[in-house]
Parts: C-alpha cells; sequence; structure tokens
C-alpha cells in the first residue's frame, strides 16, 4: 500500500485548532513529506505521524522564535523548536517504519567451513608436555 499524505484537517485536529490556514497547512504537509523522504523513499504507510509532527512544529512556530515578552507575560520556547525540521527520533521512527536502521549479523563463515575444532592440539602431538597457565606448554 502506497502512503497517503496527511490532510490540513488532520493537522489541524492535532494542534487542537478550530480553524487552520488550509493553504498554509497543505504547503507544509507537502515539504514535511518531501523532508522525510530525504531519510527514506518511499515512506512507509507510519510514516504520517513524523510528518504531522514536523508540519505542526512548523505551523506553530514558523520564525523559530525560542523567547517572546508580550506586555507582562513571556514565553520561552526549547532552542531549535521551530521551522521544519527532523529530529533524531523522527529520522529513527521513519527508518524503523521502513525496517531499516536495526541491527543485523553476517556470519562471515564459508559454506563448506568444517566445524571440527583446531584447537587446542592433541595432546599425543605435543609430546607430553603440560599446560600451565601462565607458563605455557612445559
Amino acid at each position: 500500500m502506497a502512503f497517503i499524505a496527511p490532510t490540513a484537517e488532520q493537522l489541524a485536529l492535532l494542534l487542537d485548532l478550530q480553524e487552520i490556514n488550509g493553504n498554509r497547512a497543505d504547503l507544509l504537509i507537502e515539504q514535511a513529506v518531501a523532508l522525510c523522504e530525504t531519510v527514506v523513499k518511499p515512506l512507509p504507510d507510519q510514516a504520517t505521524a513524523v510528518v504531522l509532527s514536523a508540519a505542526a512544529r512548523a505551523y506553530t512556530n514558523p520564525q523559530s522564535i525560542t523567547y517572546e515578552t508580550i506586555g507582562p507575560m513571556s514565553v520561552q520556547r526549547p532552542q531549535g523548536s521551530g521551522g521544519l525540521y527532523l529530529t533524531k527520533a523522527d529520522k529513527a521512527a521513519l527508518k524503523a517504519a521502513a525496517g531499516r536502521g536495526g541491527a543485523f549479523t553476517i556470519d562471515p563463515t564459508p559454506a563448506g567451513a568444517d566445524p571440527s575444532p583446531t584447537w587446542p592440539q592433541d595432546e599425543t602431538s605435543l609430546g607430553g608436555l603440560e599446560f600451565e597457565p601462565g607458563w605455557g606448554w612445559v
């Protein structure tokens, strides 16, 4: 199934807004999809949450304001909390949803390898020597 981009209405629900600027929301969603595709392409169906998250950040704080004072009230936002960007967690979520970025194992053993042990050596080939820890074969 192909990825279906979220709508402006879904962004409004996420932000709990009664009214939303549809054209602006559509543009931010479109740009968030393009940004997500720089990490994973094609986007998996579960990428909707990451796209909405990035678009919501840009919609609520387009100028990347970190500190604002209006009269007696002031607001401080975290550094880098505005504009359209993907967090490290967003990128990890996209990779995980696409089935990438997880741990994997590569077995370098040749298919025809003999599983019999090659060490320690046969005691008869040592000529009666005994192994002493720290000293070796004596």
